[in-house]
């Protein structure tokens, strides 16, 4: 198992891909705290993982104090803390037009200052162990859509977050810093998503080709799959490096105008 003994706290995984990545943790011999903001949701998935690997935490990673009592509540339960998973984040449409200074703040606060302030909280466990740190980003960092400007920026600050503290944390604490890319992925959330959206009930079914090359987006557990790799010790030394998950040409750009456009998110 390429996770043994290893414990991994997962932000966002009651559900989509925090969910997958907790539990591909789990099948590779990880305990890991399960962590969001649906209880019921959350329980479900700390079930099925069972006691023994799994505990569950539910608060709004920006709440005062919500990262140091995610660490504790790992290190009170499994005695150490090896990696971290920040994929905890709101996925919200937005423009220039729509985006306030309080909206900008409220999705900064959870997808990018949170993500830091639960790093800084479980740098010494990381030191310890020489552990490690996985963001999950989204290909909308490098520009986004025009309607998920917030959520873009956001992803933005937080690619580049990867890349400093991938370099200095490597260097100065023995802790791996990085980040995992994903283009779009069929979650339960974004199915929902799409159907608020006016797209029928089986939208996912028959997407335009520059969308969906394969006949299909990704799953989350292929996302789960990739992460495994950067939590475990076969990936070495390698820190400060972010790596996208997507099929389509355009990464984080604008689908060219004669496409038929679809709202795309991670």
């Amino acid at each position: 198992m390429r996770l043994q003994n290893k414990v991994i706290i997962v932000t966002g995984s009651t559900t989509g891909i925090g969910k997958a990545i907790a539990t591909r943790c789990v099948a590779e011999g990880a305990k890991v705290v399960v962590h969001g903001l649906e209880e019921v949701w959350g329980k479900e998935v700390a079930q099925e993982l069972g006691s023994e690997n799994a505990v569950l935490h539910i608060e709004n990673l920006s709440a005062d104090g919500a990262p140091e009592r995610l660490v504790q509540l790992a290190i009170n339960t499994f005695g150490k803390l090896d990696a971290i998973v920040n994929n905890a984040a709101i996925v919200a449409s937005s423009n220039i037009q729509t985006t306030d200074k309080a909206f900008l703040q409220r999705i900064l606060e959870v997808n990018a200052i949170a993500p830091f302030l639960l790093i800084k909280a479980a740098l010494p466990y990381l030191t310890e162990t020489h552990g490690s740190v996985l963001n999950i980003g989204s290909v909308n960092a490098y520009s986004g859509e025009p309607n998920l400007f917030a959520y873009s920026v956001s992803k933005g600050a937080l690619m580049t977050m990867t890349r400093n503290l991938g370099d200095t944390l490597h260097r100065e604490n023995g802790v791996r810093v990085n980040q995992i890319n994903p283009g779009w992925v069929l979650t339960e959330t974004e199915r929902e998503r799409k159907k608020q959206h006016g797209l029928a009930e089986d939208w996912y079914k028959d997407l335009p080709a520059v969308y969906a090359p394969a006949g299909r987006i990704l799953w989350p557990k292929e996302i789960a799959a990739a992460a495994v790799y950067w939590l475990a010790d076969e990936s070495g030394p390698i820190s400060g490096q972010v790596v996208d998950l997507e099929q389509h040409p355009f990464i984080g750009r604008n689908p060219p105008k004669d496409s038929t456009t679809i709202n795309t998110k991670k």
